[in-house]
């Protein structure tokens, strides 16, 4: 009999490779969505339904013992909100109660798709953040993905591995996708003038790296992931460039500049329900110099072995765009 896991956030952008990939492993997935969640593109797979309510202990107890679930992946989660209370109760509390269903109804396995935004960039170009530095998150989104982290690391009998992907990319992400989209237009904007070190991993070797980890003979560990690469500013544009065949106008906006714009969009939305992308706490992780981690603990213990370098993850992914039009 197939084992069973639960994918949460399932129709987002890394849910969709998540569920690609447990299916490949040969697991029977439960694909937890919102009501308003759309799911046309989740079709093309044979998996089942359900819907939770993170606000209730016992009936998210009752769902995953009803399901027989054995293994758990929690992505869900918001990476924009109006304030560090809506960002610590979805990421953070919610997060804490599924954990605590989870070892009532005796799940397996339970891994916490987190952020390396938890423990924030370094300020320097020097070394690199491992899976036990001390961490330092730049905003409320960090903030409460490592809060999530406390929470779970307080419940000793929990089953946890916790995953902290750097910045994600691939088919169907929408943010990194707008660099993309600039750049296929001509355009190659920066802020400021400085030096960074960035990372990147691709969401297939995300997903891989999570299903994998269901199967860990290790538990209450936390792991950095990246494709062990660390790329200068510039890298992401240059392949892209290099795929896609296009020149672009380069050009660097002052710091204080954008500062300015951020703060006006967050005037802007001051009465929306939604909040901007680009705000006062966004430029703190945009003009960070240092997001490079070290992965060689989940190499060890995990047998992590990224497929996808930046140059070959960003052909795919572009091909992708272009073959269902997100590009023209």
């Amino acid at each position: 009999m197939k084992k069973r896991v639960l994918i949460t956030g399932a129709s987002g952008f890394v849910g969709f490779h998540l569920i690609e990939a447990a299916l490949a492993s040969g697991l029977d997935v439960y694909a937890a969505v919102r009501g308003a969640s759309q799911i046309s593109h989740l079709q093309v797979f044979d998996i089942q339904y359900v819907q939770l309510d993170f606000n209730v202990v016992e009936q998210l107890h009752e769902t995953i013992e009803s399901c027989k679930i054995d293994y758990i992946i929690h992505a869900a989660g918001i990476t924009k909100a109006r304030t560090e209370a809506e960002y610590n109760q979805v990421n953070a509390v919610f997060t804490r109660n599924l954990a605590v269903a989870s070892v009532n109804a005796g799940v397996e396995k339970f891994v916490f798709v987190s952020s390396l935004a938890a423990l924030g960039p370094l300020s320097d170009l020097k070394g690199m953040l491992h899976d036990d530095s001390v961490a330092h998150p730049v905003t409320s989104y960090g903030k409460s993905k490592l809060l999530a982290e406390q929470y779970l690391s307080e419940i000793p009998e929990l089953p946890l591995i916790v995953i902290r992907p750097t910045a994600v990319y691939g088919p169907r992400e929408k943010d990194i996708f707008i660099l993309f989209n600039s750049i296929n237009k001509g355009l190659e904007p920066y802020i400021g003038q400085f030096q960074q070190q960035l990372s990147f991993v691709y969401v297939k070797d995300l997903a891989a790296i999570v299903v994998k980890a269901l199967h860990a003979d290790v538990r209450q560990q936390s792991y950095n992931v990246s494709d062990g690469c660390v790329y200068d500013r510039y890298a992401l544009a240059d392949l892209s460039k290099k795929t896609l065949k296009k020149k672009t106008f380069k050009f660097h906006l002052p710091v204080a500049v954008v500062n300015l714009l951020a703060s006006t969009m967050e005037l802007l939305y001051r009465w929306s329900v939604k909040a901007p992308t680009l705000n006062k706490e966004k430029m703190q992780e945009l003009t960070a110099v240092n997001w490079a981690c070290d992965i060689s603990a989940i190499r060890t213990n995990l047998g992590f072995s990224p497929k996808y370098n930046l140059a070959l993850g960003l052909t795919e992914t572009l091909n992708w765009y272009k073959k269902n039009n997100w590009l023209s």
